[in-house]
């Protein structure tokens, strides 16, 4: 590449593998302010150009649904943490795993009134403003309302954050009894009885008033939600879909995401009418879902997969990426990064972000692997080193 002198705003990262659109480059990549300002297919000799020592660069992934934040917020049963200590750890955290864009989960009506989830809601969502009102988050934080739909007070407890400007992403999900994700009442007996301790008694009537709420309040609640997406023109997800009726709901509403389908013609007929099936980096980690639903690597070799999430655990994002590029049947790397970058950003409504081209936010992480792993070495968002 040609060379001048650098101006007092501009990073130069040189001998880099550029994981672009399409295909991997050897390369350098310039950011100027918070913009990617070149991309070249040369070495730079400039003094202060920083050598990437044949690294890749990857975009900033793009984190659409993880509830790691509540672990900050509870690290131990019945303990809570300050708000915006609490945030900022987690916003750490995000930064050192290579995600630059996270939508926080936060969850509206869980099914047990006494979670965290539910006491600490407006905590959660206010920690989250302030740290980035105050310019203190390393990474770009938005909101993602997780909406219980069988609960009775989810649809006023949404209404009430609904106009929130940093809100992107509204869920549907349904944990009631018997189906989705708990289409075995078995598996709901073991869940809920050895997280809450419920006798057989305790279980049963526990199990009967969720049924009645869903009955009396999912419908409603689903269609009234769907259509205030609409009107405010907010990403909308399923969840747990596992059969073709569920996808045809999902589609009835307008949905753009399908979160964690349960079965493969589910993701199937989700992926073919155009909503982007989003499927959990820790099931590819571990080599499949931890509940017996279908494994994200099957979905990957079917091509259907489009969307990877670390969900629980931030660290599987990047891990997963190189697993599913490395797998057999699996993807190109660069197709495989595109799945926590340029995938996301579509199904949201981010046209910034998650590629390396000129003009977009120099959202970017430098990645070393040793023997099978990548190693998150620097982290920049918006053009600012953040790790």
């Amino acid at each position: 590449m040609s060379t001048d002198v650098m101006s007092s705003n501009e990073q130069i990262l040189t001998n880099a593998r550029l994981v672009l659109e399409d295909e991997v480059v050897s390369g350098t990549l310039t950011i100027r302010g918070d913009r990617i300002q070149a991309v070249d297919t040369g070495h730079s000799s400039l003094p202060g150009a920083i050598d990437c020592e044949g690294d890749y660069v990857i975009p900033g992934m793009i984190e659409l649904h993880t509830d790691n934040m509540e672990k900050y917020f509870q690290p131990r049963p019945k303990v809570s943490w300050p708000g915006r200590q609490a945030a900022l750890a987690h916003d750490a955290q995000m930064a050192a795993s290579g995600i630059t864009t996270v939508f926080d989960a936060v969850s509206i009506g869980d099914v047990d009134d006494q979670s965290m989830r539910h006491t600490a809601l407006h905590d959660m969502v206010e920690a989250l403003s302030a740290i980035t009102r105050n310019g203190i988050s390393r990474v770009d934080h938005r909101l993602h309302l997780r909406c219980e739909v069988c609960h009775p007070d989810t649809l006023k407890r949404f209404l009430a954050l609904a106009e929130l400007p940093q809100l992107g992403l509204v869920s549907l999900m349904d944990h009631s009894p018997g189906q989705r994700q708990f289409a075995s009442l078995d598996a709901y007996r073991t869940y809920y009885q050895g997280k809450h301790g419920f006798d057989d008694a305790t279980m049963d009537a526990f199990i009967e008033r969720q049924l009645a709420h869903s009955a009396e309040y999912s419908s409603a609640h689903r269609h009234a939600i769907a259509e205030a997406c609409r009107q405010r023109d907010l990403a909308l997800a399923s969840h747990d879909d596992a059969t073709i009726e569920h996808v045809a709901e999902s589609l009835e509403y307008g949905t753009r995401i399908a979160e964690f389908p349960t079965t493969r013609e589910a993701a199937e007929a989700s992926h073919r009418h155009g909503m982007a099936v989003m499927m959990g980096a820790p099931n590819v980690v571990r080599g499949g879902s931890h509940s017996g639903n279908i494994a994200a690597a099957e979905l990957v070799r079917l091509g259907v997969l489009d969307v990877l999430s670390s969900d629980y655990y931030p660290a599987a994002l990047l891990d997963s990426v190189f697993r599913i590029a490395e797998m057999e049947g699996g993807y190109s790397l660069a197709d495989a990064v595109a799945c926590a970058t340029r995938a996301p950003a579509l199904a949201v409504g981010l046209e910034d972000r998650g590629r390396i081209a000129e003009g977009l936010r120099a959202d970017l992480v430098r990645v070393r692997q040793l023997d099978d792993h990548p190693l998150v070495q620097r982290v920049w968002s918006g053009g600012r080193q953040v790790h």
